[in-house]
């Protein structure tokens, strides 16, 4: 079995890649390891905690013991799924800053600043938001791409008492933070059209895979087969034979910051002295594969509720029935919704020139995992820094492809975490004591009001903090020169030949708010790379910065 192109993973990178090159007539085949994802809890987007805890759709992967939180392990959650993680996520929507991307740039990762990328997300998307945006976004917005951005209808009254309370507070508000203006309180966009996940596999891969010319395949990659330095094909695990799936032109890994790093040091590509140590001929010595894993982290700040206007009047399987009985015959309801409706970026100090921090708000206090709050009727802010410092690894624990990867994220381990999370505390606790709050809040639940000092609120958050699910960075894109640079400007791999990587393990930092976004116009980019045409037209327009972010923190 061959194809011009074989790409290595059904994510959101790997589905807008697969569009891209079977569009433009290239012979095209991805190899998945999940199954379909047809099905209410995958489709219907307020089920959206039960994929990611479904062993059918996730990798399952846990880190190693965390040192800095006490030694917990914690569940890093990828999409095992036609779609990927697309499939399993919250549906967020966010591009990231302008600056995330020209940052990308300066650190060796030239043509990806934010005048280059956002041509791309332009071209993948089309945005329903605007007239509730309010005003002319047609330079920043796309509205006639595979993916659709929608915005929640946010009737519950403690959607507008967030981003109110936001604006007592003195901060901005903004019409569009995928736009022009990310600082401030507005609206949450999500990938969510006509009541459905609107996943990279139901934007890219399905239509892609109508073409004679793309196909799909079920199977376990173990590792790209090079010879004489160029990756001529996977070698994969299908139907209890071992194969290799042959690639005329180029293999492309788009297989997730986890597993991506885990293929690369399977093939020989990672740093010398580990592979040999492994038993692992070495192919090219990069010791950047698996090095720089990044994630963000967040809190749940929880708020008992005076009346009952929540969501956990739902929390019961009567109710459950009620909304997935409701969706599953017209698509609308409160199971349309993934309950993300609104959110905030902001910064965390004067002098921190772009937003630091995000918010997702959700009208209910649960858990990622489906668990409410002890106390009833309550209401959350999921909050975190942006930008964290610290640093980890993705490493292999033995040469046997179904071994799974060590994890280590390494999280809290830079001292400016600390002091970024404390302001998160502190900041929502006085956001959530605004005028808006007042018919609403009762009481916080969580951390709770004798929570007060700086030693308190490390000890809850060495306790509570959670990964956001946002792990990038594990094959960083940079100049060919640099040596811990694992592809170049064009995703490709630098020492290999017909190899390139295109997901979040390239990006060199991790970018403002969720990866799914991102993600995507990474495939859509690295698409016009592989097919060696010119790149789309740089915007040279520059976004809004606050003009006092010198002086004042809002």
């Amino acid at each position: 079995m061959e194809a011009d192109y074989v790409i290595v993973g059904a994510g959101s990178a790997g589905c807008a890649m697969a569009y891209r090159l079977a569009e433009a007539g290239k012979r095209v085949l991805v190899i998945e390891h999940g199954g379909t994802d047809m099905g209410p809890f995958i489709q219907m987007p307020a089920a959206l905690s039960y994929p990611m805890n479904m062993p059918l759709y996730d990798w399952g992967f846990r880190t190693e013991p965390e040192p800095h939180l006490g030694g917990r392990t914690l569940a890093t959650p990828r999409g095992k799924v036609m779609g990927g993680s697309s499939s399993i996520n919250g549906m967020v929507f966010v591009r990231g800053h302008a600056q995330d991307f020209n940052h990308w740039d300066e650190q060796g990762a030239t043509g990806w600043s934010y005048a280059d990328v956002l041509p791309y997300f332009k071209r993948m998307e089309t945005w329903h938001g605007g007239k509730d945006a309010g005003q002319d976004h047609s330079a920043y917005r796309g509205t006639s791409g595979p993916l659709h951005v929608t915005r929640g209808p946010r009737k519950n009254p403690l959607f507008n008492a967030f981003v109110e309370a936001g604006r007592q507070a003195g901060y901005e508000v903004t019409g569009d933070y995928n736009g022009e203006k990310q600082e401030g309180f507005g609206p949450m966009e999500a990938t969510i059209w006509k009541g459905q996940r609107w996943s990279a596999a139901n934007a890219y891969l399905k239509p892609a895979l109508k073409r004679e010319n793309c196909q799909s395949i079920r199977a376990f990659a173990r590792r790209v087969v090079i010879e004489n330095g160029r990756a001529i094909g996977v070698e994969v695990e299908r139907g209890g034979q071992i194969e290799v799936i042959r690639a005329k032109a180029e293999v492309i890994l788009a297989a997730s910051s986890i597993n991506t790093p885990k293929i690369l040091l399977l093939s020989g590509i990672g740093a010398a002295d580990d592979l040999k140590a492994l038993g692992i001929p070495v192919v090219a010595d990069r010791p950047g594969v698996g090095a720089n894993l990044q994630d963000h982290m967040d809190i749940y700040m929880q708020f008992a509720s005076k009346l009952p206007v929540t969501l956990y009047k739902y929390w019961n399987l009567w109710g459950k029935a009620i909304i997935g009985a409701q969706w599953l015959f017209t698509g609308k309801g409160l199971g349309a919704s993934n309950q993300f409706e609104s959110c905030a970026f902001i910064r965390s100090d004067k002098g921190v020139d772009y937003p630091d921090i995000q918010y997702h708000f959700l009208p209910i206090a649960v858990r990622y995992d489906g668990k409410a709050a002890a106390e009833g009727h309550g209401f959350q802010a999921h909050v975190g820094p942006m930008r964290s410092k610290s640093r980890g690894s993705v490493t292999l624990r033995s040469a046997d492809p179904k071994d799974q990867p060590k994890i280590l994220f390494n999280y809290m381990s830079h001292p400016d975490d600390w002091v970024e999370f404390r302001k998160c505390v502190r900041l929502t606790r006085e956001i959530f004591g605004q005028k808006a709050f007042e018919p609403y809040v009762k009481h916080e639940i969580q951390p709770g009001a004798h929570y007060q000092t700086d030693e308190q609120i490390d000890d809850f958050i060495r306790e509570h903090s959670e990964s956001a699910y946002h792990p990038c960075g594990t094959a960083r894109m940079g100049r060919a020169d640099d040596p811990m640079a694992v592809v170049d400007p064009e995703c490709r791999v630098i020492g290999v030949q017909g190899l390139r990587v295109a997901d979040s393990s390239i990006f060199p930092r991790v970018t403002n708010g969720n990866l799914n976004a991102p993600s995507i116009m990474t495939g859509e980019k690295a698409a016009d790379h592989i097919l060696g045409r010119g790149m789309l037209a740089r915007a040279n327009i520059a976004p809004w910065n606050s003009p006092r972010w010198e002086v004042a923190q809002r």
